[in-house]
Protein backbone atom coordinates (compact mmCIF):
# COMPACT_ATOMS: atom_id res chain seq x y z
CA UNK A 1 0.00 0.00 0.00
CA UNK A 2 2.75 2.17 1.40
CA UNK A 3 4.57 1.63 -2.09
CA UNK A 4 1.31 2.28 -4.30
CA UNK A 5 0.87 5.46 -2.49
CA UNK A 6 4.22 6.75 -3.34
CA UNK A 7 4.17 5.93 -6.99
CA UNK A 8 0.77 7.67 -7.43
CA UNK A 9 2.14 10.76 -5.91
CA UNK A 10 4.96 10.58 -8.17
CA UNK A 11 2.60 10.36 -11.13
CA UNK A 12 0.14 12.68 -9.82
CA UNK A 13 3.47 15.19 -9.57
CA UNK A 14 4.66 15.09 -12.70
CA UNK A 15 1.30 15.34 -14.46
CA UNK A 16 0.03 17.89 -12.74
CA UNK A 17 1.21 21.44 -14.51
CA UNK A 18 3.43 23.47 -12.09
CA UNK A 19 2.62 26.96 -13.76
CA UNK A 20 -0.77 28.04 -12.43
CA UNK A 21 -0.66 31.70 -14.10
CA UNK A 22 -0.76 32.14 -17.92
CA UNK A 23 0.96 35.17 -19.79
CA UNK A 24 -0.82 36.64 -22.52
CA UNK A 25 -0.14 39.53 -24.79
CA UNK A 26 -1.19 43.09 -24.14
CA UNK A 27 -2.60 44.52 -27.38
CA UNK A 28 0.55 47.89 -27.68
CA UNK A 29 -2.68 50.40 -28.62
CA UNK A 30 -4.18 49.51 -25.15
CA UNK A 31 -0.35 49.81 -24.17
CA UNK A 32 -0.50 53.76 -25.69
CA UNK A 33 -4.20 53.97 -23.60
CA UNK A 34 -2.55 53.05 -20.15
CA UNK A 35 0.34 55.40 -20.72
CA UNK A 36 -1.59 58.08 -21.85
CA UNK A 37 -3.89 57.51 -19.12
CA UNK A 38 -1.19 57.71 -16.66
CA UNK A 39 0.52 60.42 -18.32
CA UNK A 40 -3.21 62.69 -17.80
CA UNK A 41 -3.58 61.97 -14.04
CA UNK A 42 0.17 63.67 -14.15
CA UNK A 43 -0.48 66.27 -15.92
CA UNK A 44 -3.42 67.40 -12.93
CA UNK A 45 -2.28 70.39 -11.12
CA UNK A 46 -3.13 69.04 -8.02
CA UNK A 47 -1.05 65.51 -8.43
CA UNK A 48 1.87 67.93 -9.89
CA UNK A 49 1.69 70.12 -6.73
CA UNK A 50 1.82 67.23 -4.63
CA UNK A 51 4.59 65.53 -6.10
CA UNK A 52 6.90 68.65 -5.79
CA UNK A 53 5.52 69.35 -2.30
CA UNK A 54 7.24 66.00 -1.62
CA UNK A 55 10.32 67.03 -3.24
CA UNK A 56 10.03 65.26 -6.52
CA UNK A 57 10.51 65.95 -9.20
CA UNK A 58 7.54 65.60 -11.67
CA UNK A 59 9.99 65.12 -15.02
CA UNK A 60 11.35 63.21 -13.17
CA UNK A 61 8.24 60.93 -12.31
CA UNK A 62 7.58 61.04 -16.01
CA UNK A 63 10.75 59.69 -17.23
CA UNK A 64 9.78 56.72 -14.56
CA UNK A 65 6.50 56.25 -16.14
CA UNK A 66 8.09 55.83 -19.36
CA UNK A 67 10.17 53.40 -18.13
CA UNK A 68 7.63 50.94 -17.07
CA UNK A 69 6.75 47.65 -18.77
CA UNK A 70 3.63 47.14 -20.29
CA UNK A 71 1.94 45.10 -17.66
CA UNK A 72 2.84 47.64 -15.40
CA UNK A 73 1.58 50.78 -16.91
CA UNK A 74 -1.96 48.54 -17.29
CA UNK A 75 -1.63 47.80 -13.75
CA UNK A 76 -1.14 51.12 -12.66
CA UNK A 77 -4.08 52.78 -14.87
CA UNK A 78 -6.04 50.11 -13.20
CA UNK A 79 -5.14 51.35 -9.60
CA UNK A 80 -5.20 54.95 -10.68
CA UNK A 81 -9.36 53.85 -12.00
CA UNK A 82 -9.75 52.05 -8.54
CA UNK A 83 -8.40 54.82 -6.16
CA UNK A 84 -11.46 56.74 -4.08
CA UNK A 85 -11.98 60.06 -4.48
CA UNK A 86 -12.07 61.53 -1.03
CA UNK A 87 -10.03 61.07 1.74
CA UNK A 88 -11.73 57.82 3.20
CA UNK A 89 -12.88 54.44 1.43
CA UNK A 90 -15.01 52.42 3.08
CA UNK A 91 -12.02 49.54 3.67
CA UNK A 92 -10.21 52.33 5.45
CA UNK A 93 -13.62 53.32 7.55
CA UNK A 94 -13.63 49.60 7.81
CA UNK A 95 -10.47 48.97 9.32
CA UNK A 96 -10.53 52.29 11.75
CA UNK A 97 -13.71 50.59 13.14
CA UNK A 98 -12.08 47.58 14.00
CA UNK A 99 -9.12 48.88 15.33
CA UNK A 100 -11.18 51.23 17.24
CA UNK A 101 -13.57 48.19 18.33
CA UNK A 102 -10.50 46.01 19.49
CA UNK A 103 -9.35 48.72 21.66
CA UNK A 104 -12.06 49.30 23.30
CA UNK A 105 -12.75 45.31 24.10
CA UNK A 106 -8.91 45.59 25.28
CA UNK A 107 -10.32 48.17 27.53
CA UNK A 108 -12.94 46.58 28.85
CA UNK A 109 -11.03 43.60 29.62
CA UNK A 110 -9.32 45.63 32.05
CA UNK A 111 -12.20 47.04 34.15
CA UNK A 112 -13.83 43.76 34.15
CA UNK A 113 -11.05 42.39 36.10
Amino acid sequence: MKRFLCRLLIVVTVLSPFQLAQAGMIASDQAVQDRAQVGSFLDRAEVSARLQGLGVDPAAVRARVNALTDAEAADLARRIDAMPAGAFSDAMLLVWFIVILGIFVWWMQDKVK
